[in-house]
């Protein structure tokens, strides 16, 4: 039997290249005669750029980035010998970026970003990709077109990619600083003085903040259009690099995982991507997850088979946030067993 074993992160737990292990190693304890093959996956925010090196091989190219709040952090672009490089805005301007950890909704900020995306025009780029998505920031990328000297900064000869998980717009009920602020620690006062701000920063710039993705990433998909980039599905943009539709041919079973299959999965995450993949290809596609909070007539709609989840095995939450690694790997052993040929 060969199973595909394809998961995003498990957000704040493992990484998606230690997630797709610890399935390996479960499976292989149940199955060993299953050949696996590991392609860890990302929709465009943390991971993207460990993600695409593992599979696409490449070079990273070391950048001493500012951090969301103007420190030095370090951070890295790959690049391919296609001369693409790929950039991840969270390695200037991510949560985790924050010194202790402490969230400043009101202080972040993403001219971090425009540091990564001087070191890939400068690794001699004609087509950057840059993953939205965990930032620290609601500034509608005003930081980063700023530190890059304006909106008629970007080289009109490279070509410039938004890679985002959503398609939500700069402004209003369903915009970056309603959304997403409370995410970064905003609270409703502050909500509302970031919804003002990138209001003005749209009034200003005379982009436009209707547009889908442009509240990605806390407004950067924003500034990333001012600059003439062009939205695209950020796991879209990550299965197609790694040709996953390719490799799945050559697989019986389609595994894949993230820390919560909630309703956005369905949307534009990873395990929605790798279903689509797996239908195109008629192949059975299973989740595995940290929590379940989607029904099954709704995750079958959307080209899933089965879901499971860790906590279950477990026997609570906790128990499965004590020892991810190793309750994922008793999870897959548990479903080798019924997906086995």
């Amino acid at each position: 039997m060969r199973v595909l074993v394809c998961p995003d992160k498990f957000a704040g737990t493992m990484s998606a290249p230690e997630a797709a292990r610890a399935i390996a190693d479960g499976w292989l304890r149940t199955a060993p005669r299953t050949s696996l093959e590991l392609v860890p996956l990302s929709d465009g925010g943390p991971g993207f750029v460990d993600v695409l090196h593992a599979s696409l091989g490449g070079r990273l190219v070391a950048v001493p980035a500012r951090g969301p709040l103007g420190d030095p952090v370090p951070a890295a672009v790959l690049v391919t010998d296609d001369a693409t490089a790929y950039v991840e805005a969270s390695h200037a301007c991510g949560l985790d970026r924050l010194p202790g950890g402490v969230r400043r909704p009101m202080d972040a900020g993403t001219a971090g970003v425009a540091d990564l995306l001087r070191a890939a025009l400068g690794a001699g780029a004609r087509r950057v990709v840059v993953g939205v998505g965990g930032t620290a920031s609601t500034d509608g990328g005003r930081g980063m077109v700023e530190a890059l000297g304006g909106t008629q900064a970007w080289p009109a000869d490279v070509e410039l990619v938004v890679a985002t998980d959503v398609d939500n717009p700069l402004l209003g009920p369903a915009g970056a600083a309603a959304v997403f602020g409370p995410q970064k620690g905003a609270g409703p006062e502050q909500v509302a003085r970031l919804e003002e701000r990138l209001r003005d920063w749209a009034d200003r710039s005379g982009g436009a903040p209707v547009s889908p993705g442009a509240g990605a990433g806390g407004g950067l998909g924003y500034g990333l259009l001012l600059l003439g980039g062009q939205r695209a599905s950020g796991v879209e943009t990550v299965l197609t690099a790694v040709r996953l539709a390719e490799r799945a041919t050559a697989a019986d079973l389609l595994v894949t995982g993230e820390g919560c299959f909630d309703g956005s999965s369905l949307r534009g995450k990873v395990p929605r991507g790798v279903a689509w993949v797996a239908q195109r290809t008629a192949r059975p596609c299973v989740v595995l997850a940290g929590r379940v909070l989607v029904g099954r007539r709704e995750f079958a709609a959307a080209g899933v088979d089965a879901a499971y989840a860790v906590e279950e095995v477990a026997g609570s939450l906790a128990a499965a946030l004590a020892e991810p690694a190793n309750r994922l790997a008793d999870l897959a052993a548990r479903v080798a067993r019924t997906w086995i040929l």
